[in-house]
């Protein structure tokens, strides 16, 4: 089993950063992480992937997010910057033994409200 737990959420205005962490627990060795987020009334999408590095990036967050991992700590980061409004949803930590991460074959935190306004 693994415990995800996000943090970092919150509200902030156009053009400006957030950092959301995800911290993992139980089983840590899992070798694909990632970052998805579902908006109102949306279905959830991918947004960045990790294997030992940066390995994908939605195109709408290319240039602006950056993904990455502290082992030690074992912690996953979504460095958020450039905010914009469409940014605005639930973000959500996922792990999985494959890549792609598929939602019935990952490990899924509890999100974290990211909104942007204009």
């Amino acid at each position: 089993q693994v415990q995800l737990v996000e943090s970092g959420g919150g509200l902030m205005q156009a053009g400006g950063s957030l950092r959301l962490s995800c911290v993992a627990s139980g089983r840590t060795f899992i070798p694909v992480m990632g970052w998805f987020r579902q908006a109102p009334g949306k279905e959830r999408e991918f947004v960045a992937a990790w294997i030992t590095a940066p390995i994908s990036y939605a195109d709408s967050v290319k240039g602006r997010f950056t993904i990455a991992k502290d082992n030690a700590k074992n912690t996953l980061y979504l460095q958020m910057n450039n905010l914009r409004p469409e940014d605005t949803a639930v973000y959500y930590c996922a792990a999985s033994n494959s890549y792609p991460i598929r939602a019935g074959a990952a490990y899924w935190g509890q999100g974290t409200q990211v909104t942007v306004s204009s």
